[in-house]
């Protein structure tokens, strides 16, 4: 019994948790963008596929297969002046329940002198119980641009999960010349308001903004507006166009957005792997 007791008090061991980290800088070398440096290290992994486009594709890819409580990534990518890079993902990135903490998730993107970005993940999924905390953090320096998107859905649409549990902190801070252009923090915290409310998801179990900043955002907003669904919105600020997205279904959601994607991207298209 003495033996039993010692045991049953004895600390449980530290689970193992992933962590990943990957640095890309691109560069400009006879009209088209090439790569300058690249560093990996642990489950994050950049593929840099073949495309037809001047452009730069970077997949960025977790080989953890998914993020749980205590996880940590961090993306950082620069382009250099006179530079297009397009950062995606393979898949959707899952988040799946967490037993303590959150899940992080920094994303840095750096654009010099008229330089641009697509800043282009596939969609996040959260299960039930998940927990995720990720900033994306955006320095721009004169005729920089860039296109960014971050789509979310709430439980396994398939599974009928709802998901009421599932947290989200997602923080955004983009800079001009080390001058706040744009910040927002879109948060779930499981309270049952959030899903119904008309003002925030209003019943929809899908959601996206899609941000773009360039010096003719505003010559772009009528045609946006053509391409919004019913649960949709566009709005112009100076330089900055923002896309609100709402949606019954994942399928919905990627419908909506990918045009909108094509229209503001720089290659004009969605990225091959966003294919339905």
């Amino acid at each position: 019994m003495a033996a039993f007791a010692t045991a049953e008090a004895s600390p449980l061991p530290a689970l193992q948790r992933a962590r990943g980290e990957a640095r890309v800088v691109v560069a400009s070398r006879d009209g088209r963008t090439e790569i300058r440096s690249l560093y990996q290290e642990g489950c994050a992994k950049v593929r840099l596929p073949h495309t037809h486009s001047p452009a730069l594709q970077a997949v960025l890819m977790n080989t953890a297969g998914g993020l749980t409580g205590g996880d940590h990534l961090e993306w950082t990518a620069t382009a250099l002046p006179g530079t297009t890079l397009a950062l995606t993902s393979p898949a959707c990135e899952r988040v799946y329940r967490s037993i303590g903490g959150a899940a992080r998730v920094q994303n840095r993107l750096m654009a010099k002198a008229g330089a641009h970005i697509d800043w282009l993940p596939q969609e996040t999924i959260l299960f039930e119980g998940s927990r995720l905390d990720r900033r994306l953090e955006v320095d721009l320096d004169d005729g920089a641009t860039l296109t960014a998107v971050e789509a979310v859905l709430i439980g396994r649409e398939a599974m009928g999960e709802a998901a009421p549990n599932a947290r989200l902190r997602d923080t955004w801070r983009i800079r001009r010349n080390g001058r706040l252009l744009h910040a927002e923090a879109t948060v779930l915290d499981g309270d049952p308001a959030e899903r119904v409310g008309l003002s925030l998801l209003d019943g929809a179990i899908a959601f996206a903004t899609v941000l773009h900043i360039a010096t003719d955002a505003e010559l772009k907003l009528a045609a946006v507006r053509a391409l919004l669904p019913e649960c949709g919105g566009a709005s112009v600020i100076g330089e900055r166009l923002t896309v609100r997205l709402l949606a019954t279904s994942g399928l919905a959601l990627r419908r909506s957005l990918s045009p909108i994607i094509a229209l503001l991207s720089s290659a004009g298209s969605i990225p091959r792997l966003w294919t339905l």
